[in-house]
């Protein structure tokens, strides 16, 4: 059975940090939840694997307006909902048939699962906010199980 890993990354700001590259390194795709901060994020991440972004709430100008402020990313049997905020899920995801939620906005790295359906939060993978961690997520995809882990970044001071 074919394994996919996904790289999934929020809140960049415009920076792309070197620890953030090195962490999605190997992935199948890259899935950014929105506040990309400028073309050149999505670009620099494309040189890694296909990318799916959504636009955040800070993200404006043309080239932000191409993107959707949804997403439905296909991945092997299981569908992926992407957004910027949760708080603007507007859907049942299961009765949707999503296994998963991805999004970002808050800068807190967070992996629940409720009514069988993972709610992936990667965190800010941009400029610090307040003492919340640095971080990305890896999603691991076999057949139609879907697993999370946060990968917090060192970071040199």
């Amino acid at each position: 059975m074919k394994r996919w890993e996904i790289g999934v990354i929020s809140d960049t700001h415009g920076l792309v940090r070197p620890e953030a590259l090195a962490a999605l390194r190997g992935v199948d795709r890259v899935v950014h939840a929105g506040d990309i901060g400028s073309a050149d994020v999505l670009a620099r991440l494309g040189k890694i694997a296909p990318v799916s972004a959504v636009r955040g709430n800070n993200d404006r100008g043309p080239w932000a307006e191409a993107l959707p402020l949804t997403d439905v990313v296909e991945v092997g049997e299981v569908s992926l909902y992407v957004l910027h905020d949760l708080h603007e899920l507007d859907l049942e995801p299961r009765a949707a048939g999503f296994a998963a939620v991805i999004s970002g906005h808050s800068h807190q790295p967070r992996v629940d699962t409720n009514d069988g359906v993972l709610y992936l939060n990667p965190g800010s993978a941009g400029p610090r906010r307040f003492k919340l961690p640095i971080s990305v997520a890896r999603v691991t995809v076999v057949g139609t199980r879907v697993t999370a882990r946060l990968v917090a970044l060192e970071i040199a001071a």
